[in-house]
């Protein structure tokens, strides 16, 4: 190389270094780096952090070789202005030569001997390649610790949050330890050491899985909202107790109605297969009223949320049984109305006729008057009958209307 040659590699050269040089800086003062070696690693990211920081070791051994090369052939370029031929050829040799020593760890094993491996050396420009190899390899394991951490951390964290909220908030209701809680402060626990000390663990195809703390947040949110719909009951407790009341008062008056129309039933309907109504729904449903008190006496609102919501649902089927016991009695009392109602009709419409002298009409309105004004009441007879003396007048209206 000539003297211009030689000044040129060099001055390219040392542009390089300081670019390498601060690349190698900035991988060392990345967070993620900063994190690993901060961190009491386990499993898989101690694995491969292991693996990176003895290739980032051998990476800064390679460079300090490459320097020292660099540094020599500047000393020996800056002696003289004009160098002879046997120092450019010295000067060609170590910038173009085998002239980079590659540190032991970089031998691959097939090339090493019994006694140790044997002296390697490449050009400058095949030192750059072996470190940009070894920096990209060390980067990528940075990188994706890095990723881990930041996709898991922010969750875990907000999830531990949100568990303490809950806990502060169940054991200010009663005060005693919830079982599904502790399960997922369990969990929690176990997930935290994961995140923290062995991230890439939790790495599937390149992304960070959040499933499993995605799950405990949701069940944790869900836990959250049913302990303050416990704290409202116990704000509005007297309000909540108002309304139960009003409820179970609702199911009694309404089995008294029930068992009164069923009691009128069966003195004036003809009903032989018609059930008993439901009895003592009302007084087993204010027995479990007055129970909550004692759960409130007591502070154990957890408890009692439940046995509100238990409360609620059985006086709503209360209600239901009781009503359908009512409209089963009064629904028989009604149809005996609503017959009388057609029969009175029906002879209204007679006389319209002028057929209210008629012999037959006469007595077939006598026969179903007196089936429905006869106690006990016989429906299906009524039924008939009104039947019967709509036809007569219906067939009497036709011949009227014929001749």
């Amino acid at each position: 190389m000539s003297r211009e040659g030689i000044d040129h590699a060099l001055r390219g050269l040392r542009d390089e270094r300081e670019r390498i040089s601060a690349s190698l800086l900035e991988l060392d003062a990345h967070q993620g780096s900063r994190l690993l070696k901060g961190a009491r690693l386990t499993g898989e990211t101690w694995r491969r952090w292991d693996a990176a920081q003895t290739r980032l070791g051998h990476l800064w051994r390679l460079f300090e070789s490459y320097q020292r090369v660099l540094d020599e052939a500047g000393e020996l370029r800056g002696r003289s202005s004009r160098p002879d031929a046997a120092t450019l050829v010295e000067l060609t040799g170590m910038l173009s030569g085998l002239s980079v020593e590659v540190p032991d760890g970089e031998i691959p094993l097939e090339q090493r001997t019994l006694l140790g491996p044997q002296e390697k050396r490449v050009t400058l420009d095949e030192a750059v390649a072996l470190m940009s190899e070894s920096y990209v390899f060390v980067a990528g394991e940075i990188g994706a610790a890095d990723a881990a951490w930041t996709a898991l951390l922010l969750p875990l964290e907000e999830a531990e949050e949100g568990w303490r909220e809950t806990a502060r908030l169940a054991h200010s209701l009663d005060g005693t330890r919830h079982p599904e809680l502790d399960r997922l402060g369990r969990e929690l626990t176990a997930l935290g050491r994961l995140v923290r000390h062995d991230p890439l663990s939790l790495v599937r195809d390149g992304r960070a899985d959040t499933s499993r703390l995605d799950r405990v947040r949701a069940v944790l949110a869900s836990l959250r909202g049913e302990l303050a719909g416990v704290a409202r009951l116990r704000d509005g407790y007297a309000e909540v107790v108002a309304q139960l009341t009003a409820a179970v008062e609702r199911v009694e008056d309404t089995e008294r109605r029930a068992c009164a129309a069923h009691g009128t039933v069966l003195v004036k309907i003809e009903a032989p297969r018609l059930p008993a109504p439901a009895r003592r729904l009302g007084t087993g449903l204010r027995d479990r009223l007055t129970a909550l008190e004692r759960l409130r006496e007591a502070g154990r609102w957890v408890e009692m949320a439940g046995r509100v919501a238990e409360l609620e649902r059985a006086a709503a089927d209360a209600l239901e049984r009781a009503e359908g016991d009512l409209r089963l009695s009064t629904g028989l009392l009604d149809r005996r109305g609503e017959l009388r109602g057609r029969l009175e009709a029906y002879r209204a419409k007679a006389a319209r006729l002028g057929l209210a002298e008629d012999g037959t009409l006469s007595r077939l309105y006598g026969q179903a008057r007196e089936v429905l004004w006869t106690a006990p009441c016989d429906l299906r007879g009524g039924t008939v009958a009104v039947a019967e003396y709509q036809r007569a007048i219906r067939a009497c209206e036709s011949e009227t209307g014929t001749s």
